[in-house]
């Protein structure tokens, strides 16, 4: 019986339909390796250099890499290949002369359609070719044989040939104006314009894609003036975030500077609800969902409801009072004393009270890295107890160095202030920060604002600061400045 059963499989493996398979496999194996490794093509388009890559996949889909603003995939094709632009690289001259003549600006969408498409047949045909060499050569090295390989390359012919027909054949053009957003482009999905105009008009489509690399130009103009501060892998890195009152972008902004920055902890400074009350608490769960530690104050917005419900979430670090080691920081929260849900309540005017309130705390507590409170005036009690304190509540972004050698950092709206932003002739900004802190002294060494238009606006900007003297000494010196209410 056994004798038989190997005489089988013997026949099997001997036989032509074997043999022709066994040759497909090995062709379709080098042809996929010859794609893979054919590399990545460099070109312009415009003023943008780009990288270009084609790349085996499941599903075929074309993916945009304009980091740091993020990814936009398209589901363009469905023939099993993934094509990848990447910007590598801006020219800030022929942008600068772009941004600023008009007749040059109107010429970009017609630059980058045909520097796009030359890009991208000069890719297919090194692809093709690569793919080819990777069939004949794999074939010829598993069976030793000049015919087979020819075989071999011959399949590899015939299947590249088909994908491309799928691709050509499946080509979705409706699926430019559907984008898989990721990064900080998630937040500004309207820079790219309004799909059914796109739809019903594809000259439309063409002038936002010029604006969209105008900004993009504009954003690498922004982050290639930074200061210098090259931030250690090892470095702490806190993204602070104020004041989201119940708008939804805010976590997509969250999240994508989450990712972008490699952030460690999100420090939250109040008001991430409106009203305080159990029916804005399902907002919160999103916290869950961002996968570092949450540390969360009180605000003069949130209720004890609230601060229940950020506490369930199981990233969640509510601090009330309480000191905490979070990311290898030491911090100290405090809630705000007052809760005022609405216009009815007055959120008072004296703000000595308040001061004294956060000078009452700032005694009981020994000198953590970092403290975290709602309102500034609290955060001016807190003067030479700790290096550095975070607040929010005056939906605008402001910093300021006590003699005492404390910083206060003063975050603006997060979530634009959100339905407030209606009541104002100019929307809110959306608007957090990330701080870098040295791993070994916890002191703060740089922060880089980041801020994004309010309602209706297509604005990125980033400002990066250093600090000057990041071991200075903190010494306790009362301070009677008042600061800005919201």
């Amino acid at each position: 019986m056994r004798m038989k059963l190997a005489n089988g499989l013997r026949a099997v493996v001997r036989s032509r339909p074997a043999k022709v398979a066994a040759v497909l496999l090995v062709a379709a194996v080098g042809a996929w390796l010859g794609i893979f490794l054919s590399g990545t093509i460099r070109t312009d388009a415009g003023p943008v250099e780009v990288g270009m890559s084609l790349r085996p996949a499941w599903t075929g889909e074309t993916v945009v890499d304009a980091h740091p603003l993020g990814t936009l995939t398209f589901r363009t094709h469905d023939a099993p290949l993934l094509l990848r632009i990447t910007l590598e690289n801006i020219d800030q001259e022929q942008a600068k002369r772009l941004i600023e003549d008009p007749r040059l600006s109107d010429r970009l969408p017609v630059i980058l359609e045909r520097d796009l498409r030359d890009g991208i047949r000069v890719l297919v045909i090194r692809s093709l070719l690569c793919a080819a060499a990777g069939a004949l050569v794999l074939t010829f090295v598993v069976f030793r044989s000049p015919k087979i390989a020819l075989y071999g390359l011959l399949a590899a012919a015939i299947a590249l040939t088909g994908t491309g027909g799928v691709a050509a054949a499946t080509f979705k053009p409706g699926s430019l104006v559907e984008p898989r957003y990721s990064g900080l482009i998630a937040a500004a999905p309207s820079l790219i314009g309004s799909a059914e105009s796109i739809v019903t008009r594809f000259e439309s489509y063409r002038s936002q894609l010029a604006k969209l690399v105008t900004n993009v130009s504009k954003l690498y103009d922004t982050v290639s003036a930074l200061p210098l501060y090259d931030s250690d892998p090892a470095t702490i890195r806190v993204l602070h975030v104020s004041d989201i009152h119940l708008n939804p972008i805010a976590w997509n902004v969250i999240r994508s500077l989450k990712e972008q920055f490699k952030v460690d902890v999100v420090v939250d400074t109040g008001d991430i609800s409106d009203h305080g009350s159990a029916t804005e608490n399902a907002f919160v769960t999103e916290i869950r969902r961002l996968g570092v530690p949450y540390v969360f104050v009180r605000g003069n917005h949130d209720s004890v409801i609230t601060q229940q419900a950020v506490a369930a979430q199981r990233n969640a670090v509510v601090l009330d009072d309480t000191t905490r080691n979070v990311a290898g920081l030491t911090m100290y929260g405090l809630g705000d004393p007052r809760f005022t849900p609405d216009r009815r309540v007055d959120a008072g005017s004296d703000l000595e009270p308040l001061q004294r309130y956060g000078s009452a705390h700032a005694h009981l507590v020994p000198s953590p890295d970092l403290v975290a409170v709602h309102d500034p005036t609290i955060a001016l009690g807190f003067s030479g107890s700790a290096p550095m304190v975070l607040a929010g509540h005056a939906h605008e972004r402001s910093t300021q160095l006590l003699p005492s050698g404390t910083r206060i950092l003063v975050q603006g709206s997060t979530g634009g202030a959100g339905l407030r932003a209606l009541e104002h002739d100019e929307p809110t900004p959306v608007q957090a920060s990330v701080l870098y802190f040295d791993r070994v002294t916890h002191r703060l060494q740089a922060w880089d604002d980041i801020t994004l238009g309010g309602l209706g606006e297509q604005s990125i900007q980033i400002q990066r600061h250093v600090e000057a003297a990041p071991g200075r000494m903190i010494s306790s010196e009362p301070v009677l400045t008042p600061s800005p209410t919201g």
